[in-house]
C-alpha cells in the first residue's frame, strides 16, 4: 500500500546563475539566504550579485505553509515584482536589524527574486477529502483557522479554557494516564502547560504536560512526534527527569514527568531577587553537565536548554532535573509548532548558538554545551548573553553578534569563571568546549 503523499514545498531558480537548481523541502525547516558562507541556498559572492546582502532573507517552511522576511537588505528583495523589506537611504545594515519588516506568505506560483537571482514557489497539497474540518474538543467548524491542514486540531475558543479541556481529553490519553486528576497549574510555556497531577489510587504526583499543536495534526505527525520523544524517555539519570508516559488524545499531546517540587531554575532566580551567587548557580551548572555528558553519550541531542525546563527537588540542597529532551525539536520538525520559529517568544533564540540558527536540523552536542553556559550567565547577571533589544531582528542577532563578555555585565564575577565562561559562550568558528565533560572539567578547576 502506497504512503499518503505529504505536502511539499519546491524552490526552483529560474534565472541567474545558479538557473535549474531546485531544492524540496517536505519537513520543517527554516532556510537563511544571502552571499554568506552559512546561508542556505548560498548565493554567489561576485560583482553580479552586489545587491544581495550577506544575510539577505529568511524563508520559515512548514509544508503546504511558507513565508518570507526580508532583514532589511540594502537593495530589497521583490516578490511577485514588488519589493518588500528594503532599508531607507542611508539606513546601515546594523541599524535596519532594528526595524520590524514584514513577513508575507507565500503561494503556489509565487516567485521572488534577490537580485540577479529569481526563485519560483511550488506547493504540492495532497488532495482533501471534502468533510468539514472541526474542533476535537468542542465540534465546531475550524476551517478558517486550520488552511491547508488537516488532523486533529484544538480551535482558539477551546485553547481559552486548557484546564477543561485536559479533564476531558485526559481519559482517552492512554493506560499510562488512567486514573490520573488535575490538582492545579503550574505554570505555562510557548509550548503549552503543565499541570500538577495526581493519581488518585497509589497518589503518585506527575507533572502532566499537555501541548496543543499550532496546526492541525494528522495521524503520521502525531506517530513522528511520539516516536521521537520515545528515543528521551529511555533516558535513565540522577539529573534527568524521567518521563513516565506518553500519548494524545482530543487533538492534544499528554506526557507524564518526575515531578519536581523545587520549580525550575528560572523561578529560583525570581525567589532570589533575579540572580544566583556563584556558590548555587556553578554548582548547580554542573550538575546539568552531568546530564547533559549521559545523555550525549546515548546520542540524545536536547536542543532546548533553558532555566526554565533545568527543574529542581525539593529541600535546602535541590538536586537539578534536567527536563524536555528533544521536546522542542520533536515537536518543531513534525510540524506541529505551525511558522513559529521567527515571530513569537517561544521562537527566539536567546540560549541558541550561531550553529544552530544556521543548521537548527542538525545540531550537535556542542550546542547543548553553549545553552548552558548561557544559562550559567543568566543564572550569575540576569541577562542572556547577547544583547537582545526589543526593536532588533533576533535571529540576525545571533547571526551578526557575539556574546558580551560576562565582566561587562557584572565586574564582580570571578577572572577565573569569567574567563571559562567566555570561552564557553565563543561560537565563531567553533563553540568553545565541544563536550559537555571539557565544560564541567573547565568549571571544576577554574569556576568553583
Amino acid at each position: 500500500m502506497l504512503a499518503p503523499m505529504r505536502p511539499s514545498v519546491q524552490l526552483t531558480i529560474m534565472a541567474g546563475p545558479l538557473s535549474g537548481r531546485t531544492f524540496r523541502f517536505e519537513e520543517r525547516t527554516t532556510l537563511i539566504l544571502g552571499r554568506a558562507d552559512d546561508c542556505s541556498p548560498q548565493l554567489p559572492d561576485d560583482h553580479e550579485h552586489r545587491t544581495v546582502s550577506r544575510h539577505h532573507c529568511l524563508l520559515d517552511i512548514n509544508p503546504p505553509d511558507v513565508r518570507i522576511r526580508d532583514f532589511g537588505s540594502l537593495n530589497g528583495t521583490y516578490l511577485n515584482r514588488k519589493k518588500i523589506g528594503q532599508r531607507a537611504e542611508g539606513q546601515s545594515a546594523e541599524e535596519a536589524a532594528g526595524v520590524r519588516f514584514p513577513e508575507h506568505d507565500l503561494a503556489d506560483g509565487d516567485e521572488f527574486r534577490l537580485g540577479p537571482t529569481t526563485f519560483h514557489v511550488r506547493v504540492e497539497k495532497p488532495s482533501v477529502t471534502r468533510v468539514l474540518p472541526r474542533c476535537a474538543s468542542c465540534g465546531r467548524d475550524v476551517a478558517d483557522e486550520i488552511g491547508e491542514h488537516r488532523g486533529d486540531y484544538v480551535c482558539a475558543e477551546c485553547r481559552l479554557e486548557p484546564a477543561s479541556l485536559v479533564r476531558d481529553a485526559l481519559a482517552g490519553a492512554g493506560p499510562g494516564f488512567a486514573g490520573y486528576e488535575v490538582v492545579r497549574e503550574l505554570g505555562a510555556g510557548g509550548m503549552g502547560r503543565v499541570y500538577l497531577a495526581r493519581n488518585t489510587a497509589t497518589g503518585d504526583q506527575v507533572a502532566l504536560k499537555v501541548m496543543l499543536p499550532h496546526v492541525a495534526a494528522d495521524e503520521s505527525d502525531r506517530a513522528r512526534f511520539l516516536r521521537e520523544i520515545a528515543i528521551g524517555q529511555a533516558l535513565r539519570h540522577p539529573h534527568i527527569a524521567t518521563l513516565h508516559h506518553t500519548g494524545s488524545a482530543g487533538g492534544a499531546f499528554f506526557f507524564a514527568v518526575e515531578y519536581c517540587a523545587g520549580g525550575s531554575v528560572r523561578e529560583l532566580m525570581t525567589r532570589h531577587g533575579g540572580t544566583l551567587p556563584v556558590d548555587l548557580a556553578v554548582p548547580l551548572a554542573l550538575q546539568a553537565l552531568d546530564a547533559l555528558r549521559y545523555a550525549h553519550e546515548q546520542g540524545v541531542v536536547h536542543r532546548d536548554v533553558t532555566p526554565h525546563n533545568i527543574l529542581l527537588t525539593d529541600g535546602t540542597e535541590p538536586l537539578v532535573k534536567l527536563a524536555d529532551f528533544g521536546l522542542a525539536k520533536a515537536f518543531d520538525q513534525a510540524g506541529l509548532s505551525g511558522l513559529t520559529r521567527t515571530g513569537t517568544a517561544a521562537g527566539k533564540p536567546y540560549f541558541m548558538p550561531y550553529q544552530q540558527i544556521v543548521n537548527f536540523r542538525h545540531a550537535k552536542p556542542a550546542v547543548d554545551v553553549w545553552a548552558l553556559a548561557a544559562c550559567l550567565y543568566h543564572m550569575l547577571t540576569g541577562a542572556y548573553p547577547r544583547a537582545f533589544p526589543s526593536d532588533r531582528d533576533p535571529w540576525q542577532v545571533v547571526l551578526q553578534t557575539q556574546a558580551v563578555p560576562i565582566r561587562e555585565r557584572d565586574p564582580a564575577i570571578p577572572r577565573p569563571l569569567a574567563e571559562v565562561l567566555d570561552t564557553a559562550l565563543r561560537d565563531r568558528p567553533e563553540i568553545g568546549f565541544q563536550t559537555a565533560a571539557e565544560f564541567r572539567h573547565a568549571l571544576l578547576v577554574r569556576g568553583t
